[in-house]
Parts: structure tokens; C-alpha cells; sequence
């Protein structure tokens, strides 16, 4: 017996709300399979994969391309048969079916499949779209939609997002891949060649509106929070960083980092993570429900990285038992996920005190907004030779500042400066990090 289903965009975690569709992977009449990805969608924070919680045909896309979508809409109808559903598990994230003559829930864990074997992502060839529309209907479909829309052009997401960033209709790309496949350098070509175009502005006052959306809005509404809920206090130090230097340029040739990037950021990482041992006022949160402090007990350290979507902050879970050399290779990795557009929700939850490396632009020094729920933000400025005293006389010494926001409900400003203090004295004598144990 079949049914027609329809799948909800389900409950993608950390307070999400909605999110938008960056490219659906399969069309009305396509057969799908059990785990097979349905469709990209972006939230305030990452990329993330939908499979299938069941087997059978599309019936419906019920939202298009680039539509924003609330937890718990329907977004596919699917017609499927009773033995083709998902086996219920673990209930972070729900789907709801609906039939004919009943209706049933199967939970589902978001980024994962049921236990059947994973199958391989179709190629889509471009027809046998139906009719997109971002209206919800509260019933499922009975029959195919007939083909009214023209086949959508073919793009990978990533090709898809770059476009919607720069405002392109993708219909209006010529596509030199296999296939007529746009990629990368057609769409940039195609954005070289409008560059002489004025941008499009409003008939009333020659204003250009951009819509706010994705990780931006997630990061506006984030920072308004922080302001408007943390008192937020600021320190600064400047460091002698001339023997970090010596020891990054050890460590670069030494054979246990080999392969690995040792950058400023990994000592500064390092020397925060055993700093929060004698100050782990600077590792808490303040729960606003029952105006209780709640001291963590791992260093969840997270990590702002530039990325096309915007700033991201992954966080590298229980930092403080990670030595130098896999907190180094953990920087990395988190960086390169970022900036590939393979980060997960799970990366991006949970963190406990973040650094900002605002040095990398040729910043001298910042201060930044903490991320809301925790205590405290380092920023890096930029390390250079500038004149110094040392050792009694004026020299070219590699200087830093380091600023350090705090909130001052969970922290004093002795505690902060103390804190801070520590952070410094690792990287002005780097032997410091032996004294932490």
C-alpha cells in the first residue's frame, strides 16, 4: 500500500528556526532511496544535508530554490510504500508523514539516515521538475504535479550560493560544462562581465537593499543580544612576543609538526586553555532563568573565521586535553572545514570562550562582542617588530596586543586582568607553559 508523505524540515538544533533551500537534489517523478540526500539547506550557521527518511517517488517540491523555510514545514512530498519508512530513532529532530486515513510521526536524527546502506548521489539531468511554489499546503498532494516550470539550470550548491551572493539569476549564465553545466569560472566570468553595471537601486532614493539573511542575520541578531544582555568590559596588554616567535620558527622545523602550520594563534590557543585552570570564572555563562553562574567544565574553544557565508565560530570541544601539537592540527582542520563549507551545526554549538585573530587584516587591536552565553573574547592584533625596551636598551622587538571583553556580571576586572596577565606571560616567555603543568 502507498502513501503520500511529506517531509518537515525538521528541528536543526541550537534555538534554529528556519532555513534556507540552497539546492534541491532530486525532482518530481525521481525514485529516491532510503538515506539519499533530498536537498541542501543553509541555516544562520552551516550547510547541512537532508536525507531521506523513506523510499519511494516525489510527488512535490513544496518550496523553491532559495526559499526561507520554518522548523517543522513541510518541505518534499514523497509517495511511498508502508515498509519503505524510516525505523524510528533517536528523537532530536522530527518528520511527520501523511496519509490517506491516518496520520504517524518517525523521529529521525538530523544529518543522518536510517540504518540502511547509504546509496550514491544521483546525477541530475534537468527535467522532470514539477512546479515549485513556496506556498504550504496543509495536505499532501495526490498525483505527480505536471511539468509547468522550465528545468532549472544545472549548477553544483556551491556554484548556487556564489550566485545568489552576487545577486545572479543562474538562467541568465551560460554554462560550458559537461552537460551545459555552469561552473565556478562561468559564473565568475559572467560577474567580471556585469561589473560595469550599476547595482541595482531603488526608483525612489537611489538606495541599494540587500536582503539580510543566513549566517549575516544570524550574527546581527546574535550581537544585538550580547549588547543588550552582558555587561560587557574591555582590557588591554601589549607583549614582548619576540621568544613566541623563536619557538614557532623552532617548531615549524621540528619533525612532530611536521606537515601542520604553526601559527601565533596555537600558542595564544594553548596558553588560553591553561590559563582557564586558575581562572575558570572566564569559562562560565550566566543562566538568565535562574540568575545562576554555571562554571564549564571543558574549554569548548571556539575559533571566528572569515568565511563566504560570513563569520563563523566553530569551537574545538574539550580544548583543555589537547596537547600543543593536536590543538595546532585542530586549528587547522576547524579553519579548513569552515572555508570549504563543511562545518556542522555540531562544530558550531556549545562553545565556551572564543578568539578572534584580527591581527590576520593588519589590526593592531579590537574589541570585539562577546558571543551570547559566554564570558569572555580574546582578540589578537597584528604581531610586529616595532622599537622596545629590552634588556635595559631600545630595540626591534615582535610586539602584540591582546584585548580581552568580558562579561562583568561572571568575571571582576581583577579577575579578567589576572587572567590576561597569564595569556601575556606565556607568550613573553613561552617556558611559562611548563608552570601550567
Amino acid at each position: 500500500m502507498s502513501t503520500h508523505r511529506q517531509f518537515l524540515l525538521p528541528d536543526l538544533g541550537e534555538g534554529l528556526t528556519e532555513a534556507e533551500v540552497v539546492a534541491w537534489h532530486v525532482g518530481v517523478g525521481d525514485e529516491v532511496t532510503l538515506n539519499q540526500v533530498l536537498v541542501e539547506v543553509e541555516t544562520e550557521k552551516a550547510v547541512v544535508e537532508l536525507p531521506s527518511p523513506f523510499a519511494g517517488t516525489v510527488v512535490e517540491l513544496l518550496v523553491a530554490d532559495g526559499a526561507t523555510v520554518r522548523v517543522g514545514a513541510p518541505i518534499i512530498a514523497i509517495e511511498s510504500t508502508a515498509d519503505a519508512v524510516a525505523p524510528s530513532g533517536p528523537p532530536q529532530a522530527q518528520l511527520q508523514t501523511q496519509a490517506s486515513d491516518s496520520e504517524e510521526k518517525v523521529p529521525m536524527l538530523v544529518g543522518y539516515g536510517p540504518s540502511a546502506a547509504p546509496p550514491s548521489r544521483r546525477r541530475r539531468n534537468g527535467s522532470g521538475h514539477g512546479e515549485r511554489s513556496a506556498d504550504l499546503p496543509d495536505h499532501a498532494p495526490t498525483a505527480p504535479t505536471a511539468p509547468t516550470a522550465p528545468p532549472r539550470p544545472l549548477a553544483a550548491p556551491p556554484v548556487r550560493f556564489m550566485a545568489r551572493q552576487n545577486g545572479i539569476d543562474l538562467a541568465d549564465v551560460t554554462g560550458h560544462g559537461p552537460g551545459g553545466v555552469i561552473t565556478r569560472e562561468n559564473l565568475a566570468a559572467h560577474i567580471n562581465g556585469a561589473a560595469s553595471e550599476p547595482p541595482h537601486t531603488s526608483q525612489a532614493d537611489g538606495e541599494t537593499r540587500t536582503p539580510v539573511r543566513g549566517v549575516q542575520k544570524h550574527m546581527a541578531e546574535a550581537m544585538t543580544r550580547s549588547v543588550a544582555t552582558a555587561p560587557q568590559a574591555c582590557l588591554f596588554l601589549t607583549v614582548d612576543a619576540t621568544p613566541t616567535v623563536e619557538l614557532i620558527d623552532w617548531l615549524r622545523q621540528n619533525r612532530h609538526f611536521e606537515g601542520l602550520r604553526v601559527t601565533p594563534l596555537a600558542i595564544v590557543a594553548r596558553a588560553v586553555v591553561l590559563a582557564l585552570r586558575e581562572h575558570p570564572a572566564l569559562n562560565s555563562s550566566w543562566d538568565e532563568a535562574t540568575d545562576e553562574v554555571v562554571t564549564k567544565r571543558d574549554v569548548n574553544l571556539g575559533i571566528a573565521v572569515a568565511s563566504p557565508r560570513g563569520l563563523v565560530v566553530p569551537n574545538i570541544k574539550r580544548a583543555q586535553d589537547l596537547t600543543l601539537r593536536e590543538l595546532t592540527a585542530a586549528l587547522g582542520d576547524q579553519t579548513e572545514r569552515v572555508r570549504s563549507g563543511r562545518c556542522s551545526t555540531d562544530d558550531l554549538r556549545g562553545g565556551t570562550i572564543t578568539l578572534t585573530n584580527v591581527g590576520v587584516f593588519g589590526v593592531d587591536a579590537g574589541v570585539p562582542i562577546l558571543n551570547p552565553g559566554e564570558a569572555a573574547i580574546l582578540a589578537i592584533g597584528t604581531l610586529q617588530r616595532r622599537p622596545w625596551e629590552h634588556q635595559g636598551k631600545l630595540a626591534l622587538r615582535h610586539l602584540v596586543t591582546l584585548s580581552l571583553v568580558f562579561d562583568h556580571r561572571l568575571a571582576d576586572g581583577q579577575q579578567a586582568a589576572r587572567f590576561l596577565r597569564d595569556v601575556g606571560d606565556v607568550l613573553a616567555d613561552p617556558t611559562n607553559l611548563l608552570a601550567f603543568g
